[in-house]
C-alpha cells in the first residue's frame, strides 16, 4: 500500500489514539454529512483523490496540522 504524506500522518495519528479507519469514517460523516467509505478513504490517504472538505474534517477530528495535505 502506498500512502502520501497526508495519509501517513493520518494513519500514525489513528495508531496513536488507538482508533480505526471505520471510526474516522463515521466521525467524518457526522461532522460533514458527507458519505465516505473505505475505498474513498483509501483514495484520499493514497493521494489519488483530492477531497478538501473531507481532508479538513479529518485534520480537525484528529487534531493534526494538515500541512502534509499534498497528494504526492
Amino acid at each position: 500500500m502506498y500512502f502520501c504524506d497526508f495519509g501517513k500522518e493520518v494513519k500514525k495519528k489513528l495508531i496513536d489514539i488507538n482508533q480505526s479507519q471505520s471510526w474516522l469514517m463515521h466521525q467524518v460523516n457526522e461532522k460533514t454529512g458527507l458519505y465516505i467509505d473505505s475505498g474513498y478513504l483509501y483514495k484520499i490517504l493514497s493521494g489519488t483523490r483530492n477531497a478538501p472538505k473531507i481532508k479538513d474534517a479529518i485534520c480537525e477530528i484528529l487534531n493534526i496540522s494538515g500541512e502534509n495535505q499534498n497528494t504526492s
